[in-house]
């Protein structure tokens, strides 16, 4: 018989719906709540959190993020019972989860976890806990059905180990879909892409998602979807203050946000359309032609950097003014090469390495969607010594 009879799974969603099932089966007495009041064919639910937790022994948070957390402890404060513990597997930034564990006291355990609805189905969740010693001891049958438990120091520390091993969950997903965009462009099949990628670095995710990946049309439910590895994304950037290249890059997407994470990596490369401008703005530097950076820019565009240790700021018309309608001398052995282009809706941002003789230049653009083209509205460069 565990020492916890009853426990109250508030929020259930896809992960709090696999957890309440998990438990279920393991012979403890489930009851659920969900604020959407969807609750996905899981079985015991009661129609408001203070009825779930009145009689709980132990609850679990399986909720979307940290102001979702705060309001529902805010509204079943009183219902609890002096001994509940309250179990936290959400994705939380740190700062909120410590504030949490200041208000619950020695009650409350913060336990985010690694893996989506496959893992706890199958009891193999990582799963990271801080709490004092005799909460844990409690606890540990509930910890131990769902996986494996990693203690950790303090509740703030959970959070932020989570939101790190987020981050390169998410930089994973970026890298398959820069290899299938590169693989198209290559020409080749994506089931023969798929097959010697499940062979790398990027194998175990490729294994999990092939579903979502291959060349007919996806299948399965969502585990993990963008929208939530997007938002933990953005917990993490403004906990670290410190800007991520995988939370710009899963924006850069068309798919729906319901969509599973391995949806992120099938969207395409970006349109002609978005290339045009940097195409024509290319075509100037080959020919020397000042008409071609006229179709790439905007008329107010700027264009900035440093050029003999001083600052400039040439606006369109004086940057045409240094070209002469003659390509360099030196042009065949010169290369221009589009390293980055990111969309943002009606934005996107680009990058360009040229070769430009002994100097290299970075280019850095700004781009807006005009009517019905795109066009450079400023360009900022580095000449590398």
């Amino acid at each position: 018989m565990n020492t916890l009879h009853t426990i109250a799974v508030l929020g259930l969603g896809r992960m709090g719906g696999a957890i309440a099932t998990r438990l279920a089966a393991q012979d403890w007495d489930v009851v659920g709540w969900t604020r959407s009041g969807r609750t996905s064919g899981v079985g015991k639910t009661a129609d408001n959190p203070n009825e779930a937790v009145a009689k709980a022994d132990l609850v679990l948070l399986a909720l979307f993020d940290g102001p979702a957390c705060q309001q529902v402890l805010d509204d079943i404060r009183d219902s609890l019972r002096p001994d509940t513990i309250v179990l936290n597997t959400s994705t939380i930034a740190p700062a909120e989860a410590s504030i949490l564990a200041r208000q619950l006291g020695p009650s409350y355990i913060h336990a985010p976890v690694l893996g989506s609805v496959p893992a706890v189905a199958a009891g193999t969740l990582q799963i990271l806990a801080a709490a004092d010693q005799d909460a844990l001891d409690r606890a540990r049958p509930v910890l131990e059905t769902l996986g494996t438990m990693r203690r950790v120091d303090d509740a703030s520390t959970a959070a932020a180990l989570k939101l790190i091993a987020n981050n390169s969950l998410a930089g994973t997903v970026l890298a398959l879909r820069d290899s299938l965009r590169q693989a198209d462009a290559l020409g080749l099949q994506r089931d023969q892409a798929l097959d010697v990628l499940e062979l790398g670095q990027l194998g175990g995710l490729v294994t999990r998602k092939r579903p979502f990946l291959g060349s007919e049309s996806p299948v399965g439910t969502a585990d993990f979807t963008i929208g939530a590895l997007a938002k933990d994304m953005a917990v993490l950037a403004a906990a670290s203050d410190t800007p991520l290249r995988s939370a710009a890059g899963l924006a850069d997407t068309s798919v729906a946000p319901e969509a599973d994470i391995a949806m992120a990596a099938t969207v395409p490369a970006v349109s002609d359309a978005v290339l045009a401008p940097l195409r024509a703005y290319i075509r100037g530097h080959i020919t020397g032609e000042p008409n071609h950076f006229r179709d790439a820019f905007l008329p107010t565009a700027h264009i900035e950097g440093i050029r003999g240790g001083a600052f400039v700021s040439w606006p369109l018309d004086e940057y045409c003014a240094l070209f002469d309608g003659h390509s360099a001398l030196d042009e065949a052995s010169r290369s221009r090469r589009i390293d980055t282009v990111d969309v943002y809706g009606t934005i996107a941002t680009a990058t360009m390495t040229l070769q430009h003789g002994a100097d290299t230049f970075t280019d850095i653009f700004l781009l807006v969607h005009v009517g019905d083209s795109w066009r450079i509205a400023n360009k900022a460069y580095h000449r590398h010594p």
